[in-house]
């Protein structure tokens, strides 16, 4: 039976306007949705100022010493962002540059600052204390030298023409556990604190 009643025309109307409306509000957001993930595009002048890792190489879980005594969970590199630096448990100078870094660069990021961790892979003797106690409270270091220890070397090991322990780069890890981007010896802080707010700003986890 056909609803002859004067207000079924104006209720399809009025549900083609819903619809339409409906459209032009979602269509712009999904396609953006596409474009950023889907297509990997970005709009032109939006700059990242760590090498991105192509592709983002995800990093196994592991349980290794801890400089603290016992052993880390293996999924340490998880659940929060990670600021990683690789290198000999001396800690030299670049060494202790680079943990400073990353300590200032957590610090900057105010009230995101607990959604990320900080994590120093070392081979040999390891830490110079009170030193690191004090300089660097809640710092995770973590023995690298056993077999799961390389494992994950392996993993962090990209493009760089020396060893990754001696590379003496600063790595930006995401909750998942995928090693996403990377900063050469020296690079700009600004740059480091610049990309992580804006994948804190992105990022519903961690």
């Amino acid at each position: 039976m056909t609803d002859s009643s004067p207000t079924a025309p104006h209720q399809r109307r009025a549900r083609r306007m819903f619809i339409l409306l409906a459209l032009l509000f979602i269509a712009p957001v999904a396609i953006a949705f596409f474009l950023y993930y889907g297509a990997s595009w970005r709009p032109e002048g939006e700059t990242h100022y760590g090498g991105l890792a192509k592709p983002p190489r995800s990093l196994p879980e592991v349980s290794l010493p801890s400089a603290a005594g016992g052993r880390t969970p293996a999924d340490f590199l998880r659940r929060q962002w990670t600021l990683l630096y690789v290198g000999p448990g001396s800690c030299d100078t670049r060494c202790r540059q680079a943990l400073y870094e990353m300590r200032q660069v957590r610090l900057s990021l105010n009230q995101n600052m607990d959604r990320v961790q900080r994590v120093f892979l070392y081979s040999g003797e390891c830490c110079e204390q009170p030193w690191f106690s004090t300089e660097h409270a809640g710092l995770i270091a973590a023995d690298v030298d056993g077999e799961d220890g390389r494992r994950l070397l392996d993993a962090v090991a990209g493009h760089e023409g020396v060893g990754v322990l001696n590379a003496g780069r600063i790595y930006v890890v995401d909750p998942l556990g995928n090693l996403l981007l990377s900063y050469e010896p020296g690079a700009e802080p600004k740059g480091m604190i610049t990309d992580l707010r804006r994948l804190l700003k992105l990022s519903h986890i961690g």
